[in-house]
């Protein structure tokens, strides 16, 4: 005879199926966020935002670091790649027949532009760039650039190496070397050129991913950085696929 336990759902679907923990899921799946940010987007007040995050982050679905930019702050963000792990148990759970299948990206038919913006142009967008490129192909065309851009490091050039892509004939670029151009994804990765980010034509997604600068920790910290990138563009690449499908490009 089942035991209650064993009949009670996952415990990613009684963390997600509350409607504010829900919601709060999908704003971090679109960007990362701050609190004051998440209590304006859903209207509710910060204790009961707070609460819940505190729920998500225990059942291991949410994370948070400090802000670069400023101490007092954190970004909170999504680990969509647990969530997926864990609806994929859920869905085995109910029925072994059951599994997720991620958006192509090959159902993009026109071609996408992405750009990714950090502070020096050295690093963290000249790598999500070049594993845009790698992991996208045709179907997106990816550039970087800094708010104020230095010389390409070395280790972003050894880290990518290890990935199979040459970034050394890369070189750092200011953002207003894009000033004027549409994009359709304009992606942050640095909390300092997230609060100088100028406006782009054209009404392009916006969004932030808080990534500490790997050059302070070496190298270590490049390869956790390449990864944890490589990891987000693949759930870029399925959401450039869906908005493709659902506009029709």
């Amino acid at each position: 005879m089942a035991t209650q336990e064993q009949n009670a759902p996952p415990g990613i679907l009684r963390l997600a199926g509350h409607p504010l923990r829900w919601r709060l899921l999908t704003e971090l799946a679109r960007s990362d966020r701050q609190v004051r940010e998440l209590t304006g987007l859903l209207d509710q007040p910060q204790n009961l935002v707070s609460y819940h995050l505190g729920q998500l982050r225990a059942g291991g679905l949410v994370s948070s670091r400090r802000s670069s930019a400023d101490r007092r702050d954190a970004y909170y963000r999504v680990d969509l790649a647990r969530c997926g792990e864990l609806l994929t148990e859920a869905g085995q759970a109910l029925h072994p027949g059951l599994a997720l299948v991620p958006a192509p990206a090959d159902r993009v038919r026109a071609r996408t532009r992405v750009l990714f913006l950090c502070t020096g142009n050295s690093a963290r967008s000249q790598m999500a760039e070049a594993l845009l490129r790698e992991l996208g192909g045709a179907a997106v065309e990816a550039a970087s650039a800094g708010s104020q851009p230095k010389p390409l490091h070395p280790d972003a050039v050894r880290v990518m190496r290890e990935h199979g892509i040459d970034i050394s004939g890369h070189r750092a670029k200011h953002l207003d070397t894009f000033a004027g151009q549409r994009f359709g994804y304009v992606i942050s990765l640095c909390d300092r050129v997230r609060e100088v980010c100028p406006e782009f034509p054209g009404h392009p997604q916006v969004i932030h991913w808080s990534i500490a600068d790997p050059s302070e920790d070496g190298y270590p910290a490049f390869r956790r950085v390449a990864a944890e990138l490589r990891t987000r563009i693949g759930f870029l690449l399925a959401r450039i696929g869906r908005d493709a499908a659902l506009t029709g490009r």
